[in-house]
């Protein structure tokens, strides 16, 4: 690949290497120059560019990246599609991250242009949680080298990345008793447990109480096996000391045997792994009592996950097992995210990001109409239609802004756990409602997705790719729908933008602010021409599928609007209804 300054009259084909923002359009870091730009570029007086042409042989970053991920995606995956040559891998269910580290470093030592980061071995992640990127980092790669990465990740026969799912467990727990021991000890020990059990998608049956004696905990051991536990801890009033102690005495009085006693990670030292049967059997350490990362995080979410957990498995806990220095959290609480059992590093949390729905306007174009009201064929309202899709969609929380016959838009959309926000100067134009939507957007949400009212056909899959693509420390700050290359709807907004859209005036929308910020622009092409279409006008109500077709406006004109009521900041909470996909 040859990369440096090329004069306009070379330039044809080649990948141009930072944006311009030129009187009419804007020229994007990546594209490939085609005629039109080549002429636009000219107009614009710029007689040379940087840029980067292909060689024969060279394969483009995005087709790289792509075909990389193909051989990383391992069960419990799934992955984004290629763009600026990065993949991102997403894990679709709660669990356990298995990593090859050994595959992974072999393609990160290939060559410096192909590089995957990956989240550590045995990392406890969430639904939707990134665990890993691919990305390219010039334009190309030449085509040995790629196949020399494909090699070394394919080198063992299978994906060097793997989710293993948690299992929904029920979990018997026994807490023994001594004179003088708290209640609230107790108390303190079996909430935090049940803390930990959720968070792993398990359920906890009714804790029982028992004297600290070997056949006492043995007995209410066999109690909870009756009980449908898959699962038993026991929570001892005093710390165990040695394999013989009451707590491991009693898993094998109870029919079990102990796999392991002690484990090379403190706080967690005095924990003790048995089974009884094909059924883990725990007595946890002191330490378990705290919310805070200790020994026991690094074994619940491994047998959660149905991975081995062995004497092999807990002594090769010791590196990253030195856990008294480290501020983290295991569990759900606040802003909290789920821990790394390997290192106690949290993956990056998803961002917020909101969604406004604008629903305010006059539709004027349909007086005496209002276009958002008009049932369908299934006898749903326009915005109704758009706000399923909306709630379809990973993006909370969904504020609708009202102010045109806001009383019956809030009827349309009885039950649905949404918050309207009143847009009291909504007929000064559209930049009146959009102010009033971004001004109302929680002070925790990184991003806000603008969704305009008559364009029902946005399904909340699209939408959701439209949530993928926003990236902070990427610079992706601004994402915007393209189709066939045309810029559609919806639009998101990083909050660095909201002081730009605040001081819009008049019926201009946010796009005009895009052209200002290039480098911060992502396009995603969707594939399908909804995010092109909006129905503001009779006629173009006649192209809309047919099992959403209004077929007589003038039948469906709403009832006189009764006294003004004015509209919550809270959920609407009238009886629910089923959220569609579009």
């Amino acid at each position: 690949m040859r990369f440096g300054p090329v004069p306009l009259a070379e330039a044809s084909g080649a990948i141009i290497a930072h944006s311009h923002r030129l009187p009419d359009r804007v020229i994007r870091k990546g594209a490939v120059l085609d005629d039109a730009a080549l002429a636009a570029l000219r107009a614009a007086g710029i007689q040379q560019i940087v840029a980067a042409r292909l060689d024969p042989g060279d394969v483009g970053e995005n087709v790289c990246a792509d075909r990389l991920a193909a051989m990383f995606v391992g069960p419990g995956l799934s992955r984004s599609p290629a763009a600026t040559g990065r993949v991102n891998l997403i894990a679709d269910a709660p669990g356990v991250l298995r990593v090859d580290a050994e595959s992974v470093e072999r393609v990160n030592g290939v060559d410096e242009a192909i590089t995957v980061g990956t989240l550590p071995d045995y990392a406890v992640v969430r639904a939707r949680d990134m665990v890993a990127t691919i990305k390219i980092i010039p334009f190309a790669v030449p085509s040995n080298r790629l196949e020399a990465a494909l090699g070394a990740a394919g080198r063992t026969g299978a994906p060097p990345l793997a989710l293993h799912p948690f299992r929904p467990l029920r979990v018997g727990i026994v807490a023994t008793e001594l004179p003088g021991l708290k209640e609230s000890a107790i108390a303190k020990a079996i909430e935090a447990t049940e803390q930990r059990v959720l968070a792993l998608t398990g359920t906890l049956l009714p804790a029982r109480r028992c004297a600290h004696e070997e056949a006492a905990v043995a007995r209410t051991l066999g109690e909870l096996l009756q009980a449908g536990a898959e699962m038993l801890l026991v929570i001892g009033a005093s710390a165990v000391v040695d394999r013989r102690d009451v707590g491991p005495a009693a898993i094998v009085r109870a029919g079990g045997e102990i796999v392991h006693f002690g484990m090379p990670v403190d706080p967690g030292n005095l924990i003790c792994v048995g089974r009884i049967g094909s059924l883990p059997a725990l007595v946890l350490p002191g330490c378990a009592r705290s919310p805070r990362l200790n020994g026991i995080d690094f074994v619940l979410p491994r047998l959660f996950a149905a991975l081995p957990l062995g004497s092999a498995e807990i002594v090769r806990m010791g590196v990253g097992g030195l856990l008294k220095e480290v501020d983290a959290r295991p569990l759900p609480r606040a802003r909290a995210t789920a821990t790394v059992a390997a290192t106690g590093i949290a993956p990056r949390s998803a961002p917020r990001i909101a969604a406004v729905v604008l629903a305010a306007g006059r539709s004027s174009r349909m007086a005496p109409h209002n276009k958002l009201l008009l049932p369908d064929r299934t006898g749903k309202a326009m915005i109704a239609r758009v706000v399923d899709n909306v709630l379809a969609s990973r993006a909370r929380p969904v504020l609708v802004v009202t102010g045109h016959q806001a009383e019956l838009v809030q009827q349309a959309l009885s039950g649905r756990p949404v918050q309207l926000v009143e847009a009291p100067d909504y007929a000064q134009g559209l930049s009146a409602s959009l102010k009033a939507g971004i001004a109302a957007v929680p002070a925790e949400c990184d991003a806000a997705l603008i969704c305009l009212g008559d364009m029902p056909l946005v399904a909340g899959r699209v939408l959701d790719r439209l949530l993928a693509a926003f990236d902070r420390e990427e610079g992706r700050l601004i994402v915007l729908p393209t189709f066939r290359g045309k810029a559609g709807n919806p639009m998101l907004w990083g909050r660095p933008f909201f002081p730009d859209i605040l001081s819009l005036s008049g019926d201009s929308g946010a796009r005009t602010l895009a052209a200002r910020h290039a480098e911060a622009v992502a396009e995603v092409e969707v594939g399908e021409d909804a995010v092109l279409r909006d129905f503001d006008t009779v006629e173009a109500l006649a192209t809309l599928p047919e099992r959403f077709r209004i077929d007589a406006p003038d039948a469906a004109l709403p009832r006189p609007a009764a006294p003004r009521l004015r509209p919550s900041a809270e959920p609407v909470t009238a009886p629910s209804s089923p959220h569609a996909d579009g």
